[in-house]
């Protein structure tokens, strides 16, 4: 009689487990819950508390063994099971997390074992206005002849600002002069500034002129960034370089050596002398793009000087500009390819682990852990299996977590 009993107390534990399994997994796959902080807080800071989202009380959050789980090594929150509170357990800097990438988001699970349930939730890492607009040279250099007429503009280097919407770089603003005003231009990368010729130059009569270029962003107060803007006053030069190709497409692997030849550009000048000669250089490139490559002056080839990561950057748009020695110039653009290459295994992270289980206990969770790979495309595809004459069986879960289950009962 009283074993009979103990199996029907067994079978309803059973199916409650199965049913908290299975509501868990149903959790895990709905709507992520959405929290936000700012960058730069301290470590330790509130972030949410999690109790009404988790549907649960404070003294449930030990026995039910809830913690976080982040993607990757570091553990950027804590969840404190007394509280329930979310905390940061350390500063978050957003442009090091995202970059110019927006919003910045990190998602993550909070994961209750005992049962078992998962539940979606993200983070956002909002702006803080902590950079100033910066110009990658502090001297711009514009080499103009006396013979270009008014109204002419001259694209110049624009700044670069870490910070993203509101508080990344706005405007900009130029010396009074009596030379030349500034217009700017929108573009998809932002406000490129230009200067246009008000009046005609006269070398004779003032070989050079220098302007202070200064950069501002969206914050309050703003931030800036200044650059001094040196105009050197050119005798007549009727022919500008011009490239054999106006666009250039290449495809590098991405285990390139560093000195790789990436590509060859090639500008002539009709003119002779001094006005012949061309020399390359990278026009509006950014500070990423001007460590990853390097141009030779004088033969325009274009070499690696960093090894290239298809996982952390796909492609590199490069502009580059042929100037002849009187300040004319032409442009040409260079679209590299990063090849992707299989160099990253598959990681396999264990989040919970029980090496001591009771005999005749049907479908018992043994291990929950995720496997996840850094390669893309079919590089980056993972599939998890475990041996066929084991008494287990692996069960799929949702952003590639498994739990390995028994699939009968075991006989100690």
């Amino acid at each position: 009689m009283e074993a009979g009993e103990g199996k029907e107390r067994f079978l309803k534990q059973r199916q409650v487990l199965i049913f908290f399994v299975l509501l868990g997994i149903a959790q895990a796959a709905s709507e992520p819950r959405r929290y936000s902080v700012a960058e730069e807080m301290e470590s330790g800071s509130f972030v949410a508390n999690l109790l009404k989202d988790l549907g649960l009380e404070v003294n449930e959050l030990a026995a039910r063994g809830a913690r976080v789980i982040s993607k990757g090594k570091k553990t950027r929150l804590h969840f404190d099971r007394q509280t329930g509170d979310l905390l940061l357990n350390e500063k978050l800097d957003r442009e090091e997390l995202c970059g110019l990438a927006e919003p910045c988001v990190l998602p993550f699970q909070v994961l209750l074992e005992n049962p078992l349930q998962f539940f979606q939730a993200e983070l956002r890492i909002r702006d803080i206005n902590d950079h100033s607009p910066v110009f990658l040279d502090k001297e711009i250099i514009l080499k103009i002849s006396e013979s270009i007429t008014p109204g002419a503009t001259f694209l110049i280097e624009r700044a670069q600002d870490l910070d993203v919407g509101s508080n990344s770089l706005q405007s900009y603003t130029v010396s009074p002069n009596s030379y030349f005003h500034l217009k700017l231009q929108d573009s998809p990368d932002g406000v490129l500034p230009q200067l246009v010729l008000d009046k005609a130059l006269d070398r004779e009569q003032q070989a050079e002129i220098r302007l202070t270029l200064t950069a501002l962003d969206g914050g309050t107060p703003p931030r800036t960034g200044t650059a001094l803007v040196h105009i050197e006053v050119l005798d007549i030069n009727d022919n500008a370089p011009e490239f054999a190709k106006r666009f250039y497409e290449v495809q590098v692997p991405e285990n390139s050596p560093i000195g790789f030849l990436v590509a060859i550009v090639s500008a002539s000048d009709l003119d002779i002398g001094t006005y012949g000669e061309v020399s390359y250089v990278f026009s509006q490139a950014s500070e990423e793009i001007r460590k990853t490559f390097q141009i030779n002056a004088k033969s325009g080839e274009l070499f690696l000087t960093k090894k290239l990561d298809f996982e952390s950057t796909q492609t590199y748009t490069l502009n580059i500009q042929a100037t002849d020695g009187g300040g004319l110039s032409g442009s040409c653009v260079v679209f590299v390819q990063v090849m992707d290459l299989n160099d990253n295994p598959p990681e396999l992270t264990m989040s919970t682990f029980i090496d001591h289980i009771p005999e005749n206990l049907q479908e018992t969770i043994i291990a929950v852990f995720r496997v996840s790979d850094s390669d893309s495309g079919d590089n980056g595809r993972t599939v998890c299996s475990i041996q066929d004459d084991l008494p287990f069986f692996l069960k799929p879960s949702v952003e590639n977590f498994y739990t390995l289950v028994t699939n009968t009962a075991l006989d100690r």
